[in-house]
């Protein structure tokens, strides 16, 4: 499939836990709801990543839409069955402390609070009853603080391990924050996507970035290099983790925080240097994949595939979506297991799947 990326969500899920969990445990939060969190964080994830998250999206849009944050509350609260009562399965049971310190968009579709990403939400019509339950007492729109350590995590690992990932598969040269063209292209990608900082301080995190004594100089492959990588991305992390660690402190003073105790404290040359590498990745890596036919032909297969199953449900459906189909009260509810069934396949089964009922090989994935 020319898929196979150094890291998976797996790997990452792991490494945004160990990054929370040490943040969280400084602060004062419970650390296993960090934990907790920071593992559960993509688990609505559908197959293909966020390429597949869009095509999902597109796909279900007149039924609530697709996001993965939604669908990680649907998991943990109904399709992971491992506590069933009241008629109904309750999915893993968890505490109301670790379900909110997983909902990253407390809000429900299109109503995120000015500023919010218009595509991001963290519930769907059939868990607003568990999602109320959950939110009880706390404000509109304003995320726990452990939610808060989760985000940061996976803002931290994802930014300095794609960049890592990057230089290691040739795709980012290392120099590339260092040459003036470059530098505006990914200060300006980072304007636009990640939190609207003025350009001038973007281009400023990028060559604060460059500067550091850690930042590699050049990519060989030996193993002096790749060490070299490894110390970039432990340095990076500690800068970033220990900035918002020293600013929450400032802010809140010592002892204990948690919940809605406290807000997580960013400076904005971190949140700065976050977004520039997010950006340069995006540059480097992800834009270019937008239009390539492996990625063309993955969306095409999840939305051709969410026709098939819906023409043919329920007989096409898995045992347990089989019976969650049945006791749908209509036909968005319905469309919403297809779905479901949809997001739980992995990227070769959700391949297989579509080569089983299309009755012809799927488009192209390599």
């Amino acid at each position: 499939m020319g898929d196979d990326f150094i890291r998976t969500r797996l790997t990452h899920s792991l490494e945004v836990a160990q990054v929370g969990r040490e943040l969280g445990k400084r602060l004062g939060c419970d650390p296993d709801v960090v934990d907790t969190a920071c593992l559960a964080h993509d688990l609505g994830h559908p197959p293909f990543g966020h390429n597949g998250e869009r095509a999902l999206a597109e796909a279900a849009a007149g039924i609530g839409g697709f996001e993965g944050n939604a669908q990680t509350l649907r998991l943990l609260t109904r399709l992971e069955a491992k506590v069933y009562g009241d008629g109904r399965s309750v999915g893993l049971n968890l505490t109301r402390a670790c379900l909110d310190a997983t909902i990253k968009y407390p809000w429900r579709r299109g109503e995120g609070p000015p500023g919010s990403p218009p595509a991001k939400f963290g519930v769907y019509g059939p868990e607003e009853e568990v999602f109320a339950w959950v939110r009880e007492g706390a404000r509109p729109g304003v995320r726990s603080l452990e939610a808060q350590v989760m985000d940061l995590a996976d803002d931290v690992a994802y930014s300095v391990h794609d960049v890592e990932d990057g230089i290691v598969g040739g795709s980012v040269p290392p120099g590339a924050l260092g040459a003036a063209p470059e530098l505006t292209a990914v200060a300006e990608l980072a304007r636009q996507r990640y939190g609207g900082l003025p350009l001038a301080d973007l281009m400023a995190a990028g060559e604060r970035l460059v500067a550091l004594d850690y930042w590699p100089r050049r990519w060989d492959g030996s193993r002096q290099a790749l060490a070299a990588l490894k110390n970039m991305t432990s340095e990076l992390i500690g800068r970033f983790v220990l900035a918002a660690q020293n600013a929450t402190r400032e802010s809140f003073g010592p002892g204990r925080l948690s919940r809605y105790a406290a807000d997580l404290v960013v400076p904005e040359a971190t949140l700065a240097e976050i977004a520039v590498l997010k950006a340069l990745a995006a540059v480097f890596v992800m834009e270019p994949r937008l239009s390539d036919p492996i990625y063309v032909g993955q969306r095409t297969i999840l939305k051709e595939l969410y026709g098939y199953l819906l023409e043919s449900a329920p007989d096409s459906l898995e045992p347990e979506f089989r019976h969650d189909y049945a006791e749908a009260p209509d036909a968005q509810a319905k469309a919403r297991i297809v779905v479901d069934q949809i997001a739980s396949l992995t990227d070769s089964s959700a391949v297989l799947e579509y080569n089983r009922f299309a009755g012809r090989s799927s488009p192209t994935l390599s």
